[in-house]
């Protein structure tokens, strides 16, 4: 099942996918809860987050700084960008 927004199209709803070609942000997800569905962009182009499991101390520090600082706008589940981007990128 595929799913079109605009131009882009997704493979489904809540399924990040990468956007190289757009100038500011790495990802993009059609995220839906409920009935409300909404495109969000997240992701700085060119910069890799942490990782799923981080290999130096500067790594760790670097997750754990991101996590601490967007904790907020994390919790606030599926409609917000910070939480697709820890969820894919960090």
């Amino acid at each position: 099942m595929s799913v079109k927004r605009g131009n882009e199209e997704f493979s489904g709803y809540n399924k990040p996918k990468r956007t190289p070609s757009h100038p500011k942000k790495s990802h993009a997800v059609l995220a839906k809860e409920g009935s409300s569905v909404k495109l969000i962009r997240f992701g700085q182009q060119g910069v890799s987050g942490a990782g799923s499991s981080p290999a130096t101390p500067k790594e760790k520090a670097r997750q754990k700084s991101f996590k601490a600082r967007h904790a907020s706008n994390i919790a606030k589940g599926k409609m917000s960008a910070a939480y697709w981007a820890d969820r894919e990128k960090w």
